[in-house]
């Protein structure tokens, strides 16, 4: 069987890249190579990932350059991210609810679960206007929200004061998604916290049923 090629994306400043190959290589079984930023061809990738990170120090704002936000910057993703509503950096586990478990990221989920996932952010506040955000709620857009671990949605949950509790959101197309927390942290049975891993096998096997021949 054909492994998934994973494409990791490099900033200056990035520091997630070496868990991302983690995840792919030693935890998922399948490809991964490192992709300089600069570099003027993805290759042959089927998978790109953005990791997190300070990428270029984020001396512009966060992910003015990369990131999650470059999907943002870019067009690709609606919406910005604003400082965290407390003004410091959050670094800790936190709690996601699957909101929509029909896309390619998420089919190994079932709607409505409850992972525990880190984040470590300064600059997670995702904001957007009313008329998108209604845009996104009506077109099953909003794919994870943070909450409590009973699946309720709180103020108190919310580690950054993002809007509606988004945590992570995709594309109308739903090729391009947009993830604040690090489930590629959460992969390794080794650390303790594996509820990321079924958001690679979704990916991985997704990749592998389009790669079939008709």
């Amino acid at each position: 069987m054909s492994k998934v090629k994973f494409g990791i994306v490099v900033f200056p400043g990035s520091n997630r890249e070496s868990d991302a190959r983690h995840m792919a290589e030693d935890i998922l079984g399948q490809q991964a190579r490192m992709i300089w930023h600069k570099d003027s061809s993805l290759g042959d990738v089927d998978v790109v990932i953005l990791p997190g990170g300070f990428s270029y120090g984020d001396y512009l704002r966060c992910g003015a350059i990369a990131k999650f936000s470059i999907l943002t910057e870019a067009g690709l993703l609606p919406g910005v991210l604003l400082r965290n509503s407390s003004l410091k950096f959050v670094c800790k586990f936190i709690h996601l609810r699957v909101e929509n478990a029909e896309t390619r990221f998420t089919s190994k989920y079932a709607k409505g679960d409850v992972l525990e996932i880190p984040v470590a952010h300064g600059d997670g506040n995702y904001f957007t206007d009313a008329d998108t955000l209604k845009r996104l709620d009506d077109n099953n857009q909003v794919v994870f929200r943070y909450c409590e671990p009973s699946g309720e949605l709180t103020a108190s949950s919310n580690p950054n004061g993002s809007i509606s509790n988004i945590a992570g959101i995709i594309n109308e197309r739903g090729n391009v998604f947009g993830l604040m927390p690090h489930p590629e942290d959460a992969v390794d049975p080794v650390l303790g916290h594996t509820d990321g891993r079924k958001l690679f096998d979704s990916i991985v096997e997704n990749v592998i049923h389009q790669l079939q021949p008709a």
